[in-house]
């Protein structure tokens, strides 16, 4: 068996369609995914929003994200469905399972160096730290020269 993939799906729909227009189109991909095996774990309508830029003459579009596990056969389907779709006017599909990964690591280190080290950031021990607490005696000492 193929191994497991996470991907992000965003695509834009034209301004015009009716929120009927936008459940249906969004039920239809959906349907595609689960036919080619895979599964959709976060279903996002953002609604409607501004272009970064004109599109096809068109400054607005509701965007919609999916998230979706799988094996890879079923974006390939998914993209050529809404390369052929007149009512989609942009779509990206982002591979980010092995980007979450990375972050999971790179969060456990951090955390295991957090645990090696003692804390000596700001309202720490102010003997270790040269905090508030050295710049009030520092200028106690010099009060007391001048004096």
């Amino acid at each position: 068996m193929a191994e497991q993939r996470v991907y992000e799906v965003m695509f834009i729909i034209e301004a015009t369609a009716s929120d009927e227009d936008v459940t249906r189109l969004s039920d239809g991909l959906r349907q595609i995914i689960t036919d080619q095996g895979g599964t959709v774990t976060k279903h996002e309508n953002m609604g409607r929003r501004t272009l970064a830029y004109p599109i096809e003459r068109k400054n607005e579009g509701i965007y919609v994200l999916f998230e979706v596990e799988g094996s890879g056969r079923e974006i390939a389907e998914l993209e050529r469905r809404m390369r052929v779709n007149d009512q989609i006017i942009r779509y990206l599909t982002v591979r980010v399972d092995e980007d979450r990964r990375r972050a999971e690591k790179f969060k456990a280190k951090r955390a295991r160096r957090a645990q090696k080290r003692p804390f000596a950031g700001r309202g720490g021990d102010e003997r270790t730290s040269g905090g508030a607490g050295a710049a009030t005696a520092a200028a106690t000492e010099a009060d007391d020269a001048e004096s």
